[in-house]
């Protein structure tokens, strides 16, 4: 990838953000330092900020992201590589294909093609899993090329990734514009995750923002706090709000074809380098056709 240098910058008197990065953007021009905050590459601390009137105070610590998505290259079966270094990869993975095999299910994998891809150019290497995607859920996935560095990813996770959003459509309309679930998750024997008592299975928090809605869905913006198993699923049902087409956790509509689950953001510190780096893919457009007006 042919990535400028990531760039920090240190505040040192109040104003706001935009003609922050105007100053030290001179060459660039106004409509491409907008485009900057437009498409999240501009962190304040350890938050992604859009807004171009965020107000800076001395201190703080402006960092210019990298933007992954610059590269997209298709490698098999709807898969398609936004980034790949000696490290890491990162992949945009469609509906419908499994993260890894199951001891049940042996078919085609992320894992497998991206494996193949690898080994198409260094027969000895091999990938890592680092996370996993249900598998009708679409998005951003990231794979390790080396045992030691997916242990870093893993153990260090909640350190190393800044974001991970998502994007759910979910059956009807959501009353609170804003919201958070925080429940405990338990299993059941049908493998199916649960809203369980205080105490009992594992705590999860879910942050959700409605971004969209008519009478009949709504689409969210969801945030995780914790990365429990089906939780944006089985929180999204506890609040009468299934994912559609989700038959597992209540879902009765299906007007798109596939599950309304999407993960669209991700934000991570390099385990080698340190370099932040953040990927963002579209909503998709199976997700938007449910509110065009008819």
């Amino acid at each position: 990838m042919n990535l400028d240098k990531q760039r920090v910058f240190t505040v040192e008197k109040e104003g706001l953000l935009l003609p922050f990065l105007l100053e030290k953007h001179p060459q660039k021009g106004r409509n491409k330092v907008k485009a900057m905050l437009t498409r999240g590459q501009v962190m304040v601390g350890n938050s992604v900020i859009t807004k171009h009137n965020h107000a800076l105070v001395p201190g703080d610590n402006i960092t210019i992201l990298n933007v992954g998505s610059l590269e997209n290259k298709a490698i098999g079966i709807g898969v398609a590589i936004l980034y790949e270094d000696e490290h890491i990869i990162v992949i945009d993975k469609p509906p419908g294909l499994l993260s890894v095999a199951t001891d049940d299910e042996k078919e085609r994998t992320a894992f497998r093609i991206v494996n193949e891809h690898v080994q198409s150019q260094h027969p000895k290497e091999r990938i890592f899993i680092v996370h996993r995607l249900d598998r009708e859920t679409s998005g951003l996935m990231m794979f390790a090329k080396s045992e030691p560095i997916k242990h870093q990813l893993q153990d260090n996770w909640k350190d190393v990734v800044l974001e991970r959003a998502y994007i759910a459509l979910v059956e009807g309309a959501v009353e609170n514009d804003k919201g958070t679930i925080k429940t405990w998750l338990k299993e059941s024997n049908t493998k199916t995750m649960y809203v369980s008592r205080p105490g009992e299975g594992v705590p999860a928090i879910t942050h959700y923002e409605v971004l969209r809605k008519n009478s009949e869905f709504s689409l969210l913006a969801v945030h995780l706090d914790t990365g429990r198993k089906n939780q944006i699923r089985a929180h999204l049902q506890s609040i009468g709000h299934s994912v559609v087409g989700d038959r597992r956790y209540g879902s009765r509509k299906n007007p798109i074809g596939r599950l309304g689950l999407h993960a669209n953001k991700l934000s991570f510190r390099h385990p080698v380098t340190g370099e932040t780096l953040r990927f963002e893919t579209a909503i998709p457009a199976k997700f938007k056709s449910v509110f065009a007006v008819q």
